[in-house]
């Protein structure tokens, strides 16, 4: 391997992302922050590194696993690389904005970085978007978020975007004990006849729960037959409640129920979500309901690596070759007119072979815009 690609090579997971499609990403996140401000979502931007204890505290230890850590030269502390932006949102409400009337709206876009990537998103660095809605525990707040994480999706032009609803906290006010590992792996597998081994008076329940999964109208009317610990049937109280305010508010988007997913939602302790596309062989995005350090919240957030990949790919940029010596001021004109336009640096013989070389499809002849072809 020669010097000039051995530099290009990076470590696994990571990438370059090269024109158009990094100015494509950039316009992507701009269009979601503005659908996210426009429904009163304030932008925050926290640091991509911070105290270890202070990442990981709490709800932050389900990341662990997913962090980076270094030493902090100047403090001589332990620092972790964010691997969700979710938790630092949180802590920023908690802290620099705790007497922030509430509720809180509070959106970001960044980077983060993983240890190691999964068989679904082999990227250990992607980016994030996302929203949290901090201090209200109630169904609206749930509903609120639900369809404005995938109502961006549609802002977006996303065709056949779906919900699936999932409570990460039902099995074990169904199981009334410690989470069994086993047991746990056996739910997220749909594995009946494990559960029914493994689960012992309450099997029965949770074979009900398994086989309750599907369209959001047909799961809860399974549900509503379920004898429930009182806990348990609060959550689904709610979930119905919930499904029925996401309807009001975007009748046409599809909902699905997994009563008994829970990979990937370690923290959550209400609903959780998780955003598809027909567009998409991957999820979207995912979020649901957790505590800010013993503060009620729920929040969403879209992977973007995935989005984008649904998504068409950009179309090509109006870029003009403007000749050596063109006055400044038409460049400027024909820029508020929507054009791209790349400056010569040196007469050249062939404007239109120059032009071409440079990537732009049209050359400044005169005061117009003609093809380079």
């Amino acid at each position: 391997m020669n010097e000039t690609a051995n530099r290009a090579l990076l470590p696994v997971g990571l990438r370059d992302i090269l024109p158009p499609f990094a100015e494509h990403e950039a316009k992507v996140v701009g269009r979601l922050a503005k659908f996210f401000t426009a429904h009163g979502y304030e932008r925050v931007k926290p640091p991509l590194i911070e105290f270890e204890e202070s990442l990981l505290s709490a709800s932050g230890a389900a990341m662990a696993p997913h962090t980076f850590r270094l030493m902090d030269p100047m403090s001589q502390r332990m620092l972790a690389v964010r691997a969700d932006m979710t938790l630092q949102v949180a802590r920023i409400a908690t802290t620099r904005l705790g007497n922030a009337p509430r509720p809180l709206r509070l959106s970001y876009a960044g980077q983060v970085l993983r240890v190691r990537g999964s068989q679904l998103r082999p990227e250990r660095q992607f980016g994030q978007a996302g929203i949290e809605l901090i201090g209200a525990d109630n169904a609206a707040a749930d509903a609120e978020v639900i369809a404005l994480s995938a109502g961006a999706l549609v802002d977006q032009g996303m065709k056949g975007v779906s919900v699936d609803l999932s409570l990460p906290a039902l099995v074990p006010l169904v199981i009334g004990k410690e989470n069994n590992v086993k047991l746990r792996e056996a739910l997220d597998d749909k594995d009946a006849a494990t559960v029914r081994q493994l689960a012992g008076a309450t099997g029965d329940v949770l074979v009900a729960l398994i086989e309750a999964a599907g369209p959001a109208e047909r799961a809860l009317e399974k549900l509503a037959k379920l004898d429930l610990p009182a806990g348990a049937a609060a959550q689904r109280a709610h979930l119905a409640e919930v499904v029925r305010l996401v309807h009001e508010a975007v009748p046409d988007l599809a909902l699905t129920v997994d009563p008994v997913e829970n990979r990937g939602f370690e923290y959550h302790t209400g609903i959780a979500f998780t955003l598809f596309s027909k567009q998409a062989s991957g999820e979207l995005g995912r979020g649901g309901r957790y505590f800010a350090d013993g503060e009620p919240a729920t929040g969403a957030t879209l992977f973007m690596d995935t989005v984008l990949d649904a998504m068409p790919a950009p179309e090509p940029a109006k870029r003009l070759y403007v000749p050596v010596g063109t006055a400044a001021a038409k460049a400027q004109k024909l820029r508020t007119e929507g054009w791209i336009t790349v400056a010569g640096l040196a007469a050249v013989k062939d404007v239109k072979a120059e032009a071409k070389r440079l990537g732009c499809g049209f050359v400044l002849s005169g005061d117009q815009p003609v093809s380079a072809e």
